[in-house]
């Protein structure tokens, strides 16, 4: 068999080295390509064949797709570091009744609702690996410990389901070449 890429997208906040250094860790007769996906196109590159697989922040379309649920990101609030917020060591829903909140206006705006907050201006909620992988000085993330998780998955069209697909599967699901199914 000829070695063939697979092509695994990643939305942003999603760190997917660990799992490529388990693929290259087995002999695979497949090379594994990651390429970063914005969250609003991960289910259009799915359907246009931009990548193979998708790590993928849910909610997405799931009836043309094989999903599979991996972990749970809790929820952060980014603030200037000098907000009255930024003190307290996790955030509740309570302690925000009295602040201003930049809401998301799209779904790739995480960096620009950081930008606004770090200048002073309120607060912003996002998932957690989003605050950190756009943390800047001027600003600090707390958890919020009452906020609704949100979930990352992997996903694949159902049409081009296959045994590589399904080998990667294996290896997100952390099977080694000595486990089975």
């Amino acid at each position: 068999m000829e070695n063939r890429t697979l092509r695994v997208g990643f939305v942003p906040g999603v760190e997917p080295d660990r799992f490529l250094r388990r693929w290259k860790s087995g002999r695979r007769d497949a090379w594994l390509e990651l390429t970063p996906i914005p969250l609003s196109q991960q289910h259009l590159a799915l359907q246009r064949g931009d990548v193979d697989m998708c790590f993928v922040r849910l909610p997405i379309p799931t009836d043309d797709l094989h999903v599979v649920g991996l972990w749970e990101e809790r929820g952060a609030i980014v603030m200037g570091t000098e907000h009255v917020l930024s003190l307290l060591d996790e955030v509740s829903e309570g302690d925000l009744a009295e602040e201003t909140e930049i809401p998301a206006e799209h779904l790739d705006d995480a960096a620009d609702r950081v930008a606004v907050v770090a200048a002073g201006v309120g607060f912003t909620r996002m998932p957690l690996s989003l605050a950190r992988l756009h943390h800047r000085k001027d600003a600090v993330h707390r958890p919020q410990v009452d906020a609704e998780p949100t979930r990352i998955a992997l996903a694949w069209p159902r049409a081009a389901d296959d045994e590589v697909r399904q080998e990667f599967v294996g290896v997100v699901r952390g099977r080694t070449s000595r486990s089975s199914r």
